[in-house]
């Protein structure tokens, strides 16, 4: 680390559990980036591919720059990716502000531990942990996960989501069962900026320009041929995800890809394909409509399902291919 040209940089972590919003969350607060900041934005994700980054959709050449480290939790899967993405984003975009987004299945505590500690004790000044919540799922009953449940009492400032529909009462029984800290009830996470903790921390006066990583995954592949479809696997705990690559020439049936995601009962669906009529996006939760956004190309098309327990691989990109529009 270079303490002399990286120091004191404002660091922001943002947590909470699978689905709650918290990449929606991201793309609200690069939106509102103040135009003198450059900002660097790590993400980590649960599978092995990477698709938060290209979900933001954000012209990483404006003062932004975003590194990805898929493939489990930052903190227990393996420390050393970790510690070299992080070094890597801050010597390439010398920030004034770095962003921290935790995969849903992570253990914020722990990591949160680690940014305070050696190599990273004079590099980043920490800000109170920003979390998000379902406050729909709350609101039902659903308990969270017992590493978001143990980050609740070091929260800053929670982002209460998806709370329109929510009645009164619905509302104050889902304060119950939280910390007494700043709360914001919100829809599709949307907040002001100035209304995250830190945000006015003073920033580093740090001279250089940010540039866009080739592959923010990291994982390159080899197409033999167009029809190749590579498929990966990560488990954690209880959890499963499964991915897919396919060459970017191909084209997919994206009515064909919906009955696709319906064979399988996943908790998150994520994906970037080239569909027949150009090429589209997706981040979805099993409980809400489908909805494909038009994406700008990419160098491959990635799909992730997240699941709650054992599935067939095989058979599901056995089905995955009969998508694919041959001739």
């Amino acid at each position: 680390m270079e303490p002399a040209t990286l120091a004191n940089i404002p660091t922001h972590v943002i947590a909470g559990p699978l689905g709650a919003g918290k990449t929606t969350l991201l793309q609200h607060l690069l939106q509102q980036r103040p135009a003198h900041e450059r900002w660097a934005i790590l993400i980590n994700e649960f599978g092995q591919l990477g698709l938060d980054a290209a979900l933001l959709e954000v012209d990483t050449r404006d003062g932004v720059s975003l590194a990805e480290i898929p493939g489990g939790c930052l903190c227990c899967v393996n420390g050393l990716p970790f510690q070299v993405g992080l070094q890597r984003l801050l010597r390439r975009s010398k920030p004034q502000r770095v962003l921290i987004e935790t995969s849903g299945l992570g253990h914020p505590v722990t990591l949160l531990q680690q940014l305070q500690q050696q190599p990273w004790m004079g590099v980043l000044t920490m800000q109170p942990l920003v979390m998000v919540l379902d406050a729909s799922a709350l609101a039902r009953g659903q308990p969270l996960p017992a590493t978001q449940q143990a980050a609740l009492p070091l929260a800053g400032c929670l982002l209460l989501n998806k709370s329109a529909q929510l009645t009164e009462e619905q509302r104050q029984h889902v304060l119950l069962s939280l910390p007494a800290v700043v709360q914001h009830w919100t829809e599709q996470a949307a907040i002001d900026w100035q209304q995250i903790p830190g945000a006015g921390a003073a920033t580093p006066d740090q001279a250089a320009i940010a540039s866009k990583p080739a592959d923010p995954s990291g994982l390159r592949v080899l197409w033999r041929s167009r029809d190749e479809i590579h498929c990966q696997q990560q488990r954690q705990d209880e959890h499963l995800s499964m991915s897919w690559r396919l060459h970017p020439q191909q084209q997919l049936d994206r009515r064909q890809m919906t009955h696709w995601l319906g064979l399988s009962p996943w908790l998150r669906a994520k994906a970037i394909i080239h569909a027949t009529d150009g090429w589209f996006s997706l981040n979805a939760l099993p409980d809400s409509p489908l909805r494909w956004k038009p994406a700008a190309p990419a160098n491959e098309q990635r799909l992730e399902l997240i699941f709650g327990q054992p599935q067939d691989q095989q058979a599901l990109t056995t089905a995955l291919r009969q998508t694919l529009i041959t001739g």
